[in-house]
């Protein structure tokens, strides 16, 4: 039985996940940023290979054509997508921050993975954050919360979903999708297997 579990979390652009994945990597032992390339200019205070792998358009399909990817989409006129060595290369639980189609992709492409939609708690709110981030143009703010009008519709295919609405009670909630998981069973197989060993012949006279 497998110990590493994949955990796609996904949402509408300032929704905030990348703030609650921070947090949870921070918070959670054993749980690693699965880090996606990108097209799209690096941000101020990005770094590559933390954030994303930066490459050119050229690079990015020459990759695809290789089908190095395990999803991969065009989202606001950038290219995004997850390599399947970045899949395999890490240890321990993986938790990757993509988009509704690459969470579908992922889906049927039959990876086993726990899905989590994060909505931000209106559509006011969800602008107000937009405009108040500063990286982009009013067109593109505009085309942003059109593209999320039609995401959250998408929230019924998900396992859970974190409102965030109070960043320490979302930051919570995730943090209790993980680690729920991590309670079944199947994960928790060697551990029980040594606990039955232990009573064995215990208590007999």
């Amino acid at each position: 039985m497998s110990e590493k579990t994949l955990f796609v979390i996904t949402g509408p652009s300032g929704a905030g996940k990348t703030t609650l994945a921070r947090r949870a990597l921070e918070e959670i032992e054993g749980l690693s940023f699965s880090v996606s390339h990108t097209t799209r200019p690096r941000r101020p205070g990005e770094k590559e290979g933390r954030d994303y792998y930066f490459v050119s358009e050229e690079r990015f399909k020459q990759m695809v054509e290789e089908d190095r990817f395990i999803e991969w989409a065009m989202v606001h006129q950038h290219l995004y997508g997850t390599s399947k060595e970045e899949l395999e290369g890490e240890e321990g639980d993986l938790l990757l921050d993509i988009d509704v189609q690459g969470a579908r992709q992922v889906r049927e492409k039959g990876l086993e993975a726990v899905f989590v939609f994060i909505f931000p708690p209106v559509y006011a709110e969800l602008r107000r954050r937009l405009e108040n981030r500063g990286q982009d143009q009013p067109a593109a703010i505009r085309e942003r919360l059109k593209a999320a009008g039609e995401e959250i519709r998408h929230y019924p295919e998900f396992d859970f979903v974190v409102i965030n609405d109070r960043l320490e009670k979302a930051v919570e909630e995730l943090k209790a999708i993980v680690l729920s998981r991590r309670c079944r069973p199947e994960r928790r197989e060697k551990e029980i297997l040594s606990i039955l060993d232990s009573f064995s012949g215990e208590g007999k006279p």
